[in-house]
């Protein structure tokens, strides 16, 4: 859709100029003669940018910029002038102008500031939709972030075992988000007010691994000063996540399965009972169940904790998600450092889109981070070679997505037509509409299952 530009000016000919000159450069252009004519117009017909001249008869252009930007903080409002007037420039600048052209100005610097306004005003707009899609902590698509079948497969496993009080195991690639889940298990189950403990048992020295855990009493052993409490008695009323789990020691297995199944531990040193009441998150990048069979991990260890389970897809498997999540990503990193987030264009996000990401979402977030704070675009930092413009072209890579979801979602629902909006959210004549612009029928959608 051709950017709305809203052109305010009192002089006939420089207005009509503008016009014609933003036409041929592919806006779609509205002209008003006054503030207040501009007022009614913007009412009717909300424009995505607006330039306006400073000096008017009635309303000046200052009173255009303070009346846009209460309106929509949002909206660009470039303001011209042919008084070289420096402190009405900045005036106009601190009460949140984009720019501040002096006439006369070359028609096509005026064509590049409105572009850069649009795109800058899109991407804000992105931004806001996103927080507000995303919302706070507690919400879950704040956390697992992605529009992917298999994003929402992932928040509704999370959801379904967060409300009951099991141990589970997460399992996934290294990146893919293990501690996000498994804190998102304890922030959003009856044992949120509790302690929330985190143990990486590939980084603890095999002599130390028991201490760490089930902590000890004075003189338990030499260097045992006083009385520690471990991992598991801290974690106590909470959650304790023990990560990449695979790395534990064998002989260490056969006290964390004891202490699983009786809940109580004693400390070394101690034949006192500590009662246990917490929730197990074991996170791993490998098979347990095939570790199990092939002697590397305690087989009733592993049943014992695989109570539920959830398996975080690679980034690769969720492509639809890239561009989101490094939105997202290099949002708040933008946010964090105090700088201005720039707009992707179509090349850098078919980079994203192309890229395996072996590192999964960390690697991602690392990429989002650098582009945020003003260093390498996504196609420097990957290095990916030229694309045809056919294949880069973005909006025809978001309409196959688009085929896609909506397809799957009929497939899913088996033709419930009232279903499917419901899932997608979306009105029924919007999935209508859709359905006819990518071509797509109830009937073959449904040829396609199983």
């Amino acid at each position: 859709m051709a950017c709305r530009v809203l052109f305010v000016d009192d002089d006939k000919a420089l207005r009509t100029s503008s016009v014609q000159w933003l036409e041929l450069s592919g806006f779609d252009v509205a002209a008003a003669d006054s503030a207040e004519r501009a007022f009614a117009m913007a009412a009717a017909d909300p424009p995505d940018v607006i330039v306006s001249d400073v000096r008017m008869p009635g309303a000046d252009g200052l009173s255009v910029l303070r009346h846009f930007t209460e309106l929509d903080p949002t909206l660009p409002v470039i303001l011209i002038t042919g008084h070289g007037d420096v402190p009405l420039a900045v005036e106009a600048m601190r009460l949140g102008a984009y720019d501040f052209l002096l006439k006369p100005f070359e028609p096509e610097h005026l064509v590049e500031v409105i572009r850069k306004a649009d795109d800058k005003r899109r991407l804000m707009r992105e931004v806001i939709r996103l927080r507000s899609l995303l919302g706070g902590e507690e919400n879950l698509a704040g956390r697992v972030i992605g529009s992917s079948p298999q994003a929402a497969a992932m928040r509704a496993k999370i959801a379904a075992l967060a409300s009951v009080d099991c141990d589970v195991i997460v399992m996934g690639e290294t990146g893919t988000g293990k501690e996000v889940v498994a804190r998102a298990l304890h922030d959003l189950s009856r044992r949120a007010s509790g302690p929330y403990v985190a143990i990486n048992c590939a980084a603890i020295p095999a002599d130390m691994f028991e201490s760490e855990l089930f902590g000890h009493e004075a003189g338990a052993f030499t260097g045992a000063r006083g009385v520690r409490v471990g991992r598991l008695e801290y974690a106590n009323g909470g959650t304790l996540l023990l990560d990449e789990i695979e790395s534990m020691p064998l002989a260490l297995q056969a006290k964390v399965l004891r202490a699983v199944q009786e809940r109580h531990i004693e400390r070394l040193g101690s034949n006192r009972p500590i009662p246990l009441d917490l929730r197990i998150v074991a996170a791993t990048k490998e098979d347990l169940k095939a570790a199990s069979e092939a002697g590397r991990f305690r087989q009733d260890l592993y049943y014992r904790l695989h109570v539920g389970e959830i398996v975080l897809p690679p980034l690769r498997e969720r492509g639809e998600d890239i561009p989101l999540l490094f939105l997202h990503f290099a949002s708040e990193a933008a946010h964090r450092h105090g700088r201005e987030l720039r707009p992707l264009d179509k090349g850098n996000i078919a980079a994203l889109l192309r890229h395996d990401w072996p590192g999964n979402v960390r690697e991602l977030r690392t990429a989002a981070e650098r582009f945020a704070i003003g260093l390498e675009t996504p196609a420097e930092q990957l290095a990916l070679p030229a694309l045809d413009a056919a294949a880069a072209w973005l909006p025809a890579q978001l309409a196959a997505f688009e085929r896609e979801l909506i397809a799957a979602a009929i497939r899913e629902h088996r033709g419930d037509m009232a279903a499917v909006a419901q899932a997608l959210g979306v009105p029924r004549r919007t999935l209508n509409e859709k359905m006819t612009r990518h071509g797509i029928s109830r009937r073959d959608a449904t040829e396609q299952t199983g």
